[in-house]
């Protein structure tokens, strides 16, 4: 997919560009380190940080990637990540040795550099020390991304009361949010639960053998979907309606999967995916619901038509063909563990002026994934939404221009994300190295001033 321009974002990664910018005190947003087939994991050394057990069990994993780990630094070092582990931390004061150390690097960091905190999860302890431990490292971690510069992040990885780092979800966790992947992921935070998944003989290739189903992929975010699947290895069916048959025909034929021109409204969609896939391919691994609508107005100006349309279009259809591929679970075409995964929105999560009907259909995806999740866990299954914010599509692109810069530049990372940063989140997500991970919601917004 091309990109849409972010003209300013060149121009001030320009020499000229730059001594204006400075100048003048704008924004200077750098440009983005994403994936590409074949680059190193991180660029630089990774620095692990904490004296509990998960600071060995990271160093161990870094160690077996090839990656350079250093448990000290020293003043000459350049590092593209830090590692800093918590998962030992019982009381407030515990936060203070390694945050201080944390800190002292700052300086040392890279461009595009990671830093990933390691806490266990807040809810799974009842001591008001230890809770208060771990919400600490959360607002600490939120807020250092706010400091994070030259389109370095901040992320946390929040591990279950008995889920291990080692564990292949945590592991998996770790790479992502290590890698090149999460470029426009941060200030966030991903739980792994369970000690569930299993990571893939080729880091290149995690979702050989499968068979994903993506709808809305004619264009823009869901074609980039579709392209990033195929990428790591699985066959896609594409899904959109017959309108935008052409469309989705191109795509689909650059990826040599198929095409199925289709209404996800339609009372029997669930069940014509079904029969597509077994028929063409055999089966059913993944499905991504990207398939969405706006049709905004005030509330004061809403018509039924306008809001019924988008809750049919964005969350009905979800429920229905959701219902559809649980209910064919383990019947030989829908594969176990099935890996399900909707986008959202950060308007579901803040609200938008003019978007009460989009809002609350996106709302209520997310809702849709917390509750499915239980259902899901007893065949190892899991369900996930992406959260959009701010993304370089053809409908932003529309959007008038200072109203445009604005949006583009109210994240900490002063820039729009591009759809390739929400289809690699999607695609960790269905991965079976994110088998730990359920009933979850990831922000890609750059740490978005827009909502928690």
């Amino acid at each position: 997919m091309a990109a849409q321009a972010d003209t300013y974002t060149a121009l001030v990664n320009q020499p000229l560009g730059k001594r204006i910018a400075t100048a003048l005190g704008l924004p200077q947003p750098a440009v983005l380190r994403r994936y590409q087939p074949g680059q190193a994991l991180v660029e630089g050394s990774v620095l692990v940080l904490g004296e509990g057990h998960a600071a060995d069990e990271a160093a161990a994993i870094l160690l077996d990637w090839g990656v350079d780990v250093r448990r000290q630094p020293a003043p000459a070092d350049r590092f593209g990540a830090v590692v800093a582990c918590y998962d030992d931390a019982g009381t407030p004061a515990d936060l203070s040795a390694t945050t201080l150390r944390l800190g002292s690097v700052q300086r040392q960091l890279g461009r595009g550099a990671r830093v990933i905190t390691v806490f266990r999860d807040p809810a799974a302890t009842a001591d008001p020390a230890a809770r208060a431990a771990r919400r600490g490292v959360e607002g600490m971690t939120r807020s250092l991304a706010h400091e994070m510069r030259r389109g370095a992040t901040a992320n946390g990885l929040v591990l279950g009361q008995d889920t291990a780092l080692s564990s292949a979800g945590a592991t998996g966790a770790l790479r992502f949010l290590l890698s090149a992947k999460s470029a426009f992921v941060s200030g966030q935070f991903l739980p792994v639960t369970a000690e569930a998944g299993a990571l893939p003989a080729d880091w290149e290739k995690p979702l050989a053998g499968k068979v994903a189903v993506v709808t809305g992929a004619a264009r823009g975010i869901g074609a980039a979907i579709a392209e990033t699947l195929h990428r790591d290895g699985a066959t896609v069916v594409g899904v959109d309606v017959p309108a935008a048959g052409q469309a989705l025909a191109g795509v689909v034929n650059r990826l040599s999967g198929t095409a199925l021109q289709l209404d996800i409204t339609a009372a029997d969609a669930g069940q014509r995916i079904l029969a597509h896939c077994a028929e063409r391919h055999g089966r059913l691994d993944i499905v991504v619901h990207n398939a969405g609508i706006t049709r905004d107005k005030k509330l004061a100006n809403m018509d039924a038509a306008r809001w019924d349309s988008v809750i049919a279009v964005n969350i009905e259809s979800q429920l229905a063909m959701n219902r559809a591929f649980l209910g064919a679970a383990g019947r030989g075409t829908v594969a176990a563990p099935l890996r399900i995964a909707s986008l959202a929105s950060t308007s579901g999560i803040a609200g938008n002026g003019g978007q009460t009907n989009y809002a609350a259909s996106k709302a209520g995806v997310m809702g849709m994934v917390s509750a499915t999740a239980a259902e899901m866990a007893a065949s190892g299954g899991t369900i996930n939404a992406v959260a959009p914010g701010f993304i370089e599509t053809e409908m932003t692109a529309r959007i008038p221009v200072a109203t445009r810069e604005i949006g583009r530049r109210l994240n900490s990372l002063q820039q729009g994300g591009q759809p390739v940063d929400v289809a690699e989140a999607i695609a960790f997500l269905v991965s079976d190295a994110a088998g730990g991970t359920s009933g979850q919601t990831l922000r890609v917004c750059g740490q978005g001033l827009m909502g928690a």
